[in-house]
């Protein structure tokens, strides 16, 4: 067992009192003798001690009150004497250390060791190795001093920063889950406020401006992202690195070849608009990758997979579409749509890249803007005139005939790029929550069938944000038509996944009483959990069988989809790059 230090620095200590007592030949006699040696040394409190006797205050009590008062004064001697410069400085804290070093194991003493080791910029490795092997002193040691440990310990940096990532990924599964949350959605919370969360702001702390904690870091959230696949690893890396900008910690944001580029998304991400200046410098900055800094394009690609890079950019484009319509332009005449779109390739593919080594950005396929995107505008074109055909008075509206061709088929082009693009499949994707967002049914039955060939689409930010929209259509589910579409011809086909079940028992708590009795019958028995399935899904299936079988009224569903607007419905359209 380790001592408490006292005897080396010349404090008589437990050893010297287990002398004085095994020595003596009375007992008492050898404690007074003690305490008038090692008590406070005031000849003017000795008489006044007795007095405190008499007022049944134990000596202990006395002398603790006054080693705390003395030992916060000299914390706070000791945090002044940190915040000045220079060696005079260095050379007082580490003379300090040095005498207070032993004491570091007791623990009424400890806070002083502790503050004076704050305080000091380079600790001597000695210390480091003392504070290391010992678990109870590790863990009184401020995060200041354990960066100078994490520096050369990766392993010991990991196990505190592994529980950190798993709570950030649960806490992002959490909202994509939560079957009672209609309003506070994944996409909802804006970029300030996520990176105000406690994981990223506690990360932030943990790193403070050590440029190699951070490149830890990194590596920690490419080799999660390559192992798992998980895509919030990739909002994290941002996250990460805009908490330490708003920190103005330029010591890593400097030499972070990603800093501009993730400042300059963000921005745009912020402001819910990409103007031509910031296309311009997202444009130059992935332009300007000189040969020799490819790597670059790896981290850059994580930066565009995190899912909110990605709904803005798929948004933006599907705002950009909307307004080439309206001026009757050809998509392959707006150079911010391609860059968009540019943006959105290198993104999809950060996981091959990675995985694979190979840092070239993948080049967009050309054919994306001229067949696939003019298609994609044919059905926009299509709902707008059902849309305006349903307003006129039934005299004016068109003919059966001419609704039908524009309610049939999606065209080939569609289906083909979608099965195929990365690309294509997401703008098919946000095309579907447009549709949705309208409540245009018709619109929304055309285009949901071709996504059951696209992986994409059972991801769960696409599968959260389809779900709220759909509780929206709950009337429209006491078709059978719709139903097929929804369920048969999309849903059914990604049924295997648990993530999916989740998705659909959510729709299914607000929207079951719309459902025919068979229909719901069929659905409840198709989504019953397996062994293996978490236990929030066998929870949440009890509970709607529970709802279902009492007849229980779903809550309450918002009456207006304010919330769930796009945040690109009310700025302007981007002009053209020149």
């Amino acid at each position: 067992m380790q001592g408490t230090g006292l005897e080396e620095i010349g404090v008589p200590g437990q050893n010297a009192l287990r002398e004085a007592l095994t020595s003596c030949t009375d007992p008492l006699k050898a404690i007074e003798e003690f305490q008038l040696e090692n008590g406070i040394l005031l000849p003017s409190l000795r008489q006044m001690l007795p007095l405190l006797d008499l007022h049944g205050l134990r000596r202990l009590d006395f002398h603790t009150s006054v080693l705390e008062e003395l030992r916060d004064n000299l914390v706070t001697h000791i945090n002044e004497l940190g915040q000045k410069e220079g060696r005079e400085r260095d050379k007082t804290l580490k003379e300090l250390l040095s005498k207070s070093f032993p004491l570091v194991r007791l623990k009424a003493l400890r806070p002083i060791v502790m503050c004076i080791l704050r305080n000091i910029p380079h600790i001597d490795d000695k210390y480091l190795r003392v504070l290391v092997r010992e678990k109870e002193l590790y863990n009184d040691t401020d995060t200041e001093v354990k960066r100078q440990i994490w520096k050369d310990n990766q392993s010991l940096f990991g196990d505190e920063v592994s529980p950190l990532l798993t709570q950030y990924c649960k806490e992002k599964e959490n909202i994509l889950f939560d079957h009672q949350n209609l309003t506070n959605l994944f996409f909802t919370p804006s970029p300030k406020v996520r990176r105000q969360g406690e994981v990223v702001q506690r990360l932030a702390h943990m790193i403070g401006s050590s440029v190699k904690l951070y490149d830890m870091v990194l590596q920690f959230l490419r080799t999660l992202f390559i192992r798992t696949r998980n895509v919030h690893y990739c909002t994290l890396r941002a996250e990460l690195l805009m908490a330490l900008h708003d920190l103005e910690v330029q010591d890593i944001i400097s030499v972070d070849p990603c800093h501009k580029f993730t400042w300059c998304l963000d921005a745009c991400i912020r402001e819910k608009n990409v103007d031509v200046k910031r296309s311009r410098e997202l444009q130059g900055f992935l332009d300007g990758i000189k040969r020799g800094q490819e790597t670059v394009l790896g981290d850059l690609s994580m930066t565009l997979c995190d899912p909110y890079a990605i709904n803005f950019l798929a948004t933006s484009a599907m705002k950009i579409l909307q307004h080439l319509i309206n001026i009757e332009n050809l998509p392959r005449e707006n150079t911010v749509l391609i860059l968009l779109l540019r943006m959105l390739s290198l993104g999809l593919s950060a996981w091959v890249m990675i995985n694979s080594q190979e840092f070239k950005e993948p080049k967009l396929d050309p054919q994306i803007v001229s067949k696939f995107l003019p298609a994609l505008m044919s059905l926009m074109v299509d709902d707008q005139v059902r849309a305006l055909n349903a307003k006129l008075p039934p005299d004016e509206r068109e003919s059966a005939i001419t609704i039908i061709e524009h309610s049939g088929p999606a065209p080939d082009a569609c289906l083909t790029f979608v099965q195929e693009s990365p690309v294509a499949s997401i703008i098919a994707m946000y095309y579907t929550l447009h549709a949705a967002k309208q409540r245009d049914r018709v619109g929304l039955m055309r285009v949901l069938g071709i996504l059951a060939n696209c992986e994409r689409a059972f991801d769960d930010p696409f599968l959260h944000f389809l779900v709220s929209l759909l509780i929206h259509m709950g009337d429209e589910f006491s078709t059978e038509d719709f139903c097929t579409v929804i369920f048969d011809e999309f849903f059914y086909t990604g049924i295997t996944r648990e993530n999916v079940i989740r998705h659909i028992l959510k729709l299914l708590w607000y929207i079951y009483p719309k459902l025919p009795q068979a229909r719901l019958y069929t659905l409840m028995k198709s989504l019953t959990p397996l062994p293996q399935h978490n236990e929030a899904v066998h929870s949440l299936y009890e509970s709607l069988q529970e709802k279902i079988g009492s007849q229980q009224e779903p809550p309450l569903i918002p009456p207006s989809l304010d919330y769930l607007e796009s945040p690109l419905m009310s700025v302007p359209t981007p002009a053209p790059l020149h």
